[in-house]
C-alpha cells in the first residue's frame, strides 16, 4: 500500500513524541531528526491536531503528544510497532464484509508474512463454523493477519493455540484474569472476550499460508440479548475504557513472538501456557461432535488435542470442535 510524503512523516512525527510521552520534546530536535524546516514541522503539527491528536505546545520547551485518537489506522498504529513483520503493512477500513476474506484475497496475491487488515466494522464477520461476529462500530479490534508459516499442513491447527497464548499473555500482564478455552476462545469471568479464527490453503507443496482472524471485545457496554449472559468486554471487566491501538500494538509484538517460537522451538513452550492458562480443564464439557461428546476434560497432550473422559470411564481424544463448558 503506497504511503504519501505527508502521510509518512506524519508517522514519523507521532513516532517521535511517543517516545517519551511524559517530556516535552523542542521544536529543533525534531526539525534535526526530520531533516525539516521549523515551518514544515509546524503545518504537520496542526494537521495531526485537525485529526484529532491532542498535542501540547509550550515556548523553549516544544510539544509533547498527550492523546492519541481512537482510531486503527496506520498513522496511529506504526509509531507504536516494535515488530520486524507483523503490522508493517496495514490494510484498514471503516467497514469491510470480512477481514479475513480481505487477507485471504491478498495473501493469494502474493501478500507478505505479517500484512494487517484491520476493520471498525465487519458486515459479514464470522467465528467458527460461520457464526456471525457481532462487533459495534468503533468499539472492539476486529483483524487479520496474513502468515507464511514454516510448518507443515498438518501442524496448521498449532497456530490458534499460540495465538490463543500471544493475546491471553497481553491481557493478563494488563491485569485481566482471561483464561483460554479450548481451542480458539478467550473467556474473562466465565463469559467470552475474544475468538481466534485461522483459516489455511496448501496445495502439494504444503502450507501456502494461513489467514489468523482475532475479535476482541475491547469498549463494548451492551450486547444483543443472546449474547448479554455469555459475552463480555474489558471495559465492562474493568469498568473503564481501554486505549485500543495502544493495545492492538502490544498484541501484534506478543503474536509475532509466539508464531516464531512456534515454528523454531515447537509446540512444547505453547502448550505449557495453554495448560496453566485454561478454562477448560478439570471442567465438565460438551463436545459438538458425532456422536457427541461429555465428561470431564482432563487434559490437553502433546499434540495440542484434549483428553474427554466420559462417566463410562472413557478417554476421548478431541481433535477439533465446539466445546461447552457446564454450568
Amino acid at each position: 500500500m503506497a504511503v504519501d510524503a505527508d502521510q509518512l512523516t506524519e508517522e514519523l512525527l507521532v513516532s517521535l513524541l511517543a517516545e517519551a510521552p511524559e517530556e516535552y520534546l523542542g521544536a529543533d530536535a525534531i526539525c534535526g531528526k526530520l531533516g525539516l524546516p521549523k515551518a514544515v514541522v509546524f503545518r504537520q503539527i496542526e494537521q495531526l491536531r485537525s485529526k484529532g491528536y491532542r498535542i501540547d505546545a509550550r515556548p523553549v520547551r516544544g510539544y509533547r503528544l498527550l492523546e492519541v485518537p481512537d482510531r486503527l489506522t496506520a498513522l496511529e498504529l506504526s509509531p507504536l510497532l516494535v515488530t520486524e513483520e507483523f503490522g508493517r503493512t496495514i490494510h484498514s477500513f471503516e467497514a469491510i464484509e470480512s477481514t479475513n476474506d480481505q487477507a485471504r484475497a491478498l495473501a493469494e496475491d502474493g501478500a507478505a508474512q505479517g500484512e494487517l487488515v484491520i476493520a471498525e466494522v465487519q458486515t459479514r464477520g464470522r467465528g467458527r463454523r460461520g457464526r456471525v461476529w457481532h462487533s459495534a462500530p468503533g468499539k472492539n479490534l476486529t483483524f487479520s493477519l496474513v502468515l507464511r508459516p514454516r510448518l507443515p499442513p498438518a501442524r496448521a491447527p498449532e497456530i490458534t493455540l499460540a495465538a490463543g497464548v500471544a493475546l491471553c499473555e497481553v491481557l493478563r500482564e494488563a491485569a485481566f484474569d482471561a483464561r483460554i478455552k479450548w481451542p480458539n476462545d478467550l473467556w474473562i469471568a466465565d463469559r467470552k472476550v475474544a475468538g481466534i479464527l485461522t483459516e489455511t490453503a496448501s496445495d502439494e507443496g504444503g502450507l501456502r499460508y494461513a489467514v489468523l482472524g482475532i475479535g476482541l471485545n475491547v469498549n463494548t457496554s451492551q450486547f444483543p440479548p443472546d449474547l448479554e449472559t455469555i459475552a463480555t468486554s474489558l471495559m465492562l471487566a474493568r469498568g473503564e475504557a481501554i486505549p485500543r491501538v495502544f493495545l492492538l500494538a502490544a498484541i501484534l509484538e506478543r503474536l509475532e513472538l509466539w508464531l516464531s517460537r512456534l515454528e523454531t522451538a515447537g509446540l512444547a513452550e505453547t502448550l505449557q501456557r495453554c495448560r496453566s492458562w485454561s478454562a477448560t480443564l478439570g471442567r465438565t464439557v460438551l463436545v459438538d461432535a458425532r456422536p457427541p461428546i461429555a465428561g470431564v476434560a482432563e487434559a490437553i497432550d502433546d499434540s495440542g488435542a484434549l483428553l474427554v473422559r466420559d462417566p463410562a470411564g472413557v478417554l476421548h481424544r478431541v481433535t477439533a470442535g465446539d466445546v461447552g463448558l457446564a454450568e
